[in-house]
């Protein structure tokens, strides 16, 4: 019962700073949001670039790649990429959003997945 008492307190400590809490929040997205991680596979045949959106900016394939002429290993190599790339964005998204809570004084229940981080 007194565990319910102490998260309806932090709960009310939250809406009491939600002005600034939906600021810094804000603020984080568009930090994150401009950061560029990369993703590769095939030891760099296969090279992409995402943003902490989530958004892929762009995509290298090598020469070498190329000339394999192997349709289904090429597939692979990039949803392998794009894969390691968007799992480094979801990283980053998480660690902010553990840092920002932190900062508020807020613990994040273990294992809590926000929306896109899944």
């Amino acid at each position: 019962m007194f565990d319910m008492f102490k998260g309806m307190g932090q709960f009310a400590g939250l809406l009491k700073h939600l002005p600034k809490l939906q600021a810094d929040m804000q603020k984080m997205q568009e930090r994150v949001g401009q950061t560029i991680v990369e993703g590769d596979a095939g030891a760099g045949m296969v090279k992409v670039r995402a943003n902490g959106k989530f958004e892929l900016l762009g995509c290298t394939i090598s020469e070498e790649a190329l000339k394999l002429n192997d349709r289904e290993m090429l597939e692979e190599l990039v949803k392998s990429a794009v894969n390691q790339a968007l799992g480094k964005a979801r990283d980053l998204m998480r660690e902010e959003t553990n840092r920002l809570a932190t900062e508020m004084g807020v613990a994040l229940p273990p294992g809590m997945n926000l929306p896109g981080m899944g």
